[in-house]
């Protein structure tokens, strides 16, 4: 037996009620977004070379996201198809390619290119990834499975800022990307090839056609779908697009110099580290919409706080609050979308959820920074917090009535 199937047979390698093959996939979420993590720290870095303003740093942010989220949508449609293996692959060595490319670009509009073409390539990895995790555990575990999965996704988020802060510091921001894309495009390939054997297992489920349907798995209206859609995106997309201006925001009102707010930012990101987890297992007890609609009517309020500039604490704190609402949703919201569908198209469900948050992050962050450039940061925040508040006590209502167990 080769090492990879003896990694993957091994019982102890699981967790209670999670099979080993999961913590592969945390390994290959942070090789996924070991990359895509970069330009938000090294926005000021990069603002301050082109001699932005906060408008096309926007875009900076825009390049990637955009095209990310369009991606999701034929990505999600390609997985349900001919499977998730390719597309896991194209999107952790396929990104970190296209990273290793951004690193060394020479002028604004190159750099947007590669960005977009970064954005192009990972739209594969979400909409593929839950569907094998749910495929292989129990459903009364999935969301507990889903937030371990995005334990890897966190770990990159919040390393990424802090090993970008040194090495741009000491060799500018281009060998961020450069010194953390290497070890991914590695990865990437070793990932495939393990996909690949435990495929061909004649004791595993082929992981090509798995599709986590379950014949127990409810199946929700139409209506409730497209309320709990709607709610998870425009939560998603508004704190995103109003996070992705933090380290500018820390710069230019707080004085903070740029390879500290490059750090800072990984406070945000160090909450996925333990609130996925913890997300994911209330949602399996408690109800997947009811964590859902909680932690989205949380993110309004906080962003308002964000509004009022009364310090580096509360600028802080709020970072914490709405990284903690934002990591802990996540899995409660992929695992109820799990069993929004048949297996036919489970995917593509999640790519529409996953087109819809990074999409609208990407579309907003331009209007965020129009906003900023116009009115100021506390407007442009005050705006999102009343946004969100709004959108989701509209949706909470609607998706109490329409659903019984969450």
């Amino acid at each position: 037996m080769s090492a990879a199937k003896r990694f993957l047979s091994r019982s102890s390698w699981s967790l209670p009620g999670i099979p080993g093959l999961v913590l592969l996939f945390v390994v290959a979420h942070f090789a996924h977004h070991l990359v895509t993590a970069l330009p938000i720290p090294l926005l000021p870095f990069i603002r301050d070379e082109f001699a932005l303003d906060y408008t096309r740093a926007a875009l900076v942010v825009s390049a990637f996201s955009v095209p990310y989220g369009i991606a999701q949508l034929p990505a999600g449609w390609l997985a349900d198809r001919v499977g998730p293996r390719l597309l896991l692959l194209v999107g952790t060595s396929g990104v970190a390619s296209a990273g290793l490319l951004v690193g060394v670009s020479t002028s604004y509009m190159m750099l947007l290119l590669l960005l977009a073409l970064m954005g192009l390539l990972g739209g594969g990895y979400h909409p593929s990834a839950p569907i094998v995790i749910s495929s292989v555990t129990d459903p009364a575990h999935r969301g507990s499975a889903l937030g371990l999965h995005m334990i890897g996704g966190s770990a990159s988020f919040f390393l990424a800022p802090l090993a970008a802060a040194a090495l741009s510091t000491a060799w500018g921001w281009r060998s961020s990307f450069v010194a953390l894309a290497l070890p991914a495009i590695a990865f990437g390939f070793v990932f495939y090839a393990i996909l690949g054997r435990r495929a061909r297992d004649e004791t595993a489920r082929p992981v090509a056609r798995m599709t986590g349907a379950d014949a127990n798995d409810t199946v929700v209206n139409r209506p409730a779908l497209i309320v709990f859609l709607v709610l998870s995106c425009v939560t998603t997309a508004t704190v995103l697009s109003a996070v992705s201006f933090i380290p500018l925001y820390l710069v230019d009102i707080y004085g903070f110099e740029e390879h500290n707010a490059a750090a800072a930012i990984a406070l945000f990101y160090s909450t996925g580290l333990w609130a996925s987890v913890l997300g994911g297992y209330v949602s399996d007890r408690l109800g997947r919409v009811r964590v859902v609609v909680a932690l989205a009517l949380l993110c309004g309020p906080a962003l308002l706080m964000l509004s009022l500039g009364r310090g580096v604490v509360i600028v802080m704190g709020m970072l914490v609050i709405l990284g903690v609402a934002m990591y802990a949703r996540a899995p409660a919201a992929e695992a109820h979308i799990v069993t929004l569908g048949l297996p036919r198209n489970r995917s593509t469900i999640l790519g529409l959820y996953y087109f819809g948050s990074m999409e609208g992050s990407g579309i907003l962050a331009p209007v965020v920074g129009l906003i900023i450039d116009r009115y100021g940061f506390s407007v442009a925040y005050a705006a999102g917090g009343v946004a969100v508040l709004a959108v989701a006590g509209v949706c909470s209502v609607l998706l109490l009535r329409h659903s019984k167990t969450g």
